[in-house]
C-alpha cells in the first residue's frame, strides 16, 4: 500500500465509503454508501466520491491508488466540546461537577500560564485526537493567552481545522484563574485578530459558564460575538441541577439559564452549547430559532452524574445536535466509545438512536452545528479531505460480530458499540496521512 505523506496531485482511495447528506432521523435518503467505492482527492480537497466501477475508468493511468478494501472510509470525526488542558486530569474522582472543578480542574489549568507546558500538552492532545479519528474539534483553552497560542501553534503545524478560545472567567473561581474583565476581553480580541481564519484555525469566544462570568464579562463577550459574527461561541448550559440553581441565584431576573446567554447576545448561529440537559421547551425552541447547537456529552454526563439528555423533546423542537467527548469530564477521546454511551443515554430516556444517526452526529451533524457544511463533514466535491479509515476487524470481538452482521446498520451498530481508537487504521488531514495505527506519521 502506498503511503505518500504529502500528495501533490490526484490520489485515489479504494474501500467502502460512507458519508451523509442529511440527518437519518429526518430523511430516508440521508447517506451515500458505496460498498466498493473510490474517493478522489486532489490539492487537499475531495474531487469525487462514488462507485469504483464508475470512477476508476476515468482515472489517469499514473494515479496512485491506495487500497483500503475491507475497511470503511468516512469523513473525519468532529468533536464539538472538549477541554485540552484537562488531558492530564481525565478520570479524576469527585462527588459531582462543582467539587470536581474545585479539586482537579482549576489546579490543573493553573499550569497553562507556562506556554512550554501548554505546548507539550497540546501536542499530545492533538495526536490523541488523530489516533481516535477526530479531525476537527471545538476546544477550550484556559484563561491564559499562552494556552491559546500554544494550541494554535500545534494545530497549525499538523494542518488541522480547529476552533479554540481563551476561557473568559472573572468571578467565583480561584484568584489565580480569574481574568481582569477588560484586559481579558482585549486579549480575546487580539487572539481573534491573530488566529481566526488563519489557515485552518478558527476562534471561539469562550465564557466558561454563566456562574464564573460577571454581567460585564458576558456583555463584553456578546459584543465580541457581534463584532466578529463568523467566530464561534462555546460555553456550558444546564449540565447539572446544582449548577442550574447556582446560576438562577446569580441571575434571578433571567427566565432560564439559557436566557442569561441570550440576554447578552450569545445565542446565535455558530454558538455551540455543551450538555443542554435541564432545558425546557422554551429554551429548546430558542436554540432552534437562533441556530445555536447542542453538543451532547454522554460520557461526561454519566461520569459526573449530571443527567440524561432528552432526545425526544430536542427533536420535536428542531434543535441542531452534535456529539462530543467533553474530556476531561468525559473519559475517552474516542467518539466511537462516546457513541456507545450516547445510545445508552437515549435508551434510558425511551429513544433509540441508530448507528447511522450517531455517525451522522459525529460527522455532518458536527459540521452543521459549526456552520461548516460544505467545508468538512462529508465527501461532497470541494470539501476538505479530512477522512478516516476504519477497520471493522480491529479486535477479535469486533471481527466476530461483524462477520455475523446481515445489514449495513448491524455492521455500523457493532462498530459504534464495540469500536474504539483501535478501529482507526489511518487518519488523513487535508489529504495528508497524519496517523497510522501502530505508529504516528
Amino acid at each position: 500500500m502506498k503511503t505518500d505523506h504529502s500528495p501533490a496531485g490526484l490520489q485515489a482511495y479504494r474501500g467502502e465509503l460512507l458519508y451523509f447528506t442529511d440527518d437519518p432521523a429526518l430523511s430516508d435518503h440521508a447517506y451515500q454508501w458505496h460498498e466498493d467505492g473510490l474517493l478522489l482527492v486532489e490539492g487537499g480537497l475531495v474531487r469525487a466520491a462514488g462507485d469504483h466501477a464508475v470512477l476508476a475508468p476515468g482515472l489517469p493511468p499514473d494515479t496512485p491508488v491506495h487500497d483500503y478494501r475491507g475497511r470503511l472510509l468516512m469523513p473525519g470525526f468532529i468533536d464539538t466540546h472538549i477541554h485540552y488542558p484537562q488531558t492530564d486530569m481525565i478520570a479524576s474522582p469527585a462527588a459531582g461537577l462543582l467539587p470536581w472543578l474545585e479539586t482537579y480542574t482549576f489546579p490543573t489549568e493553573r499550569k497553562f500560564a507556562d506556554q512550554q507546558h501548554a505546548a507539550e500538552v497540546a501536542g499530545f492532545f492533538l495526536d490523541e485526537l488523530l489516533r481516535c479519528g477526530t479531525t476537527t474539534a471545538m476546544v477550550y483553552c484556559t484563561v491564559h493567552p499562552e494556552s491559546v497560542e500554544a494550541f494554535f501553534d500545534a494545530s497549525e503545524a499538523r494542518g488541522m481545522r480547529m476552533a479554540a478560545g481563551k476561557v473568559m472567567m472573572d468571578c467565583h473561581a480561584p484568584d489565580y484563574l480569574c481574568d481582569d474583565t477588560d484586559r481579558g476581553a482585549a486579549a480575546c480580541e487580539a487572539l481573534i485578530r491573530k488566529w481566526h481564519k488563519r489557515g485552518r484555525q478558527m476562534y471561539a469566544i469562550t465564557p466558561r459558564f454563566a456562574a464564573t462570568s460577571s454581567t460585564l464579562q458576558l456583555r463584553l463577550a456578546g459584543e465580541l460575538a457581534a463584532a466578529y459574527p463568523d467566530t464561534f461561541v462555546q460555553t456550558h448550559v444546564a449540565e447539572n441541577r446544582d449548577e442550574v440553581a447556582w446560576v438562577k441565584s446569580l441571575y434571578p431576573e433571567a427566565r432560564s439559564y439559557l436566557d442569561v446567554y441570550e440576554q447578552h447576545g450569545l445565542l446565535r448561529e455558530r454558538a455551540v452549547y455543551a450538555h443542554c440537559i435541564w432545558l425546557d421547551d422554551a429554551d429548546r425552541a430558542r436554540m432552534a430559532h437562533t441556530g445555536a447547537a447542542a453538543a451532547l456529552c454522554p460520557t461526561s454526563n454519566l461520569f459526573l452524574g449530571s443527567g440524561l439528555f432528552d432526545f425526544a423533546r430536542a427533536d420535536a423542537m428542531g434543535m441542531q445536535l452534535s456529539i462530543a467527548t467533553d474530556v476531561g469530564g468525559g473519559t475517552s477521546f474516542s467518539l466511537l466509545q462516546t457513541m456507545n454511551e450516547l445510545h445508552k443515554v437515549a435508551r434510558m430516556g425511551g429513544s433509540h438512536l441508530t448507528a447511522l444517526r450517531m455517525l451522522y452526529l459525529a460527522t455532518l451533524g458536527g459540521a452543521r452545528s459549526m456552520r461548516l457544511e460544505g467545508c468538512i463533514g462529508s465527501f461532497g466535491p470541494g470539501n476538505e479531505a479530512d477522512f478516516i479509515v476504519i477497520d471493522p476487524q480491529a479486535t477479535p470481538l469486533l471481527q466476530r460480530r461483524s462477520a455475523h452482521a446481515d445489514t449495513l446498520e448491524e455492521r455500523l451498530f457493532a462498530l459504534a458499540m464495540l469500536g474504539d481508537d483501535r478501529a482507526i487504521e489511518a487518519t488523513y488531514i487535508a489529504g495528508t496521512l497524519r496517523h497510522r495505527r501502530n505508529g504516528t506519521t
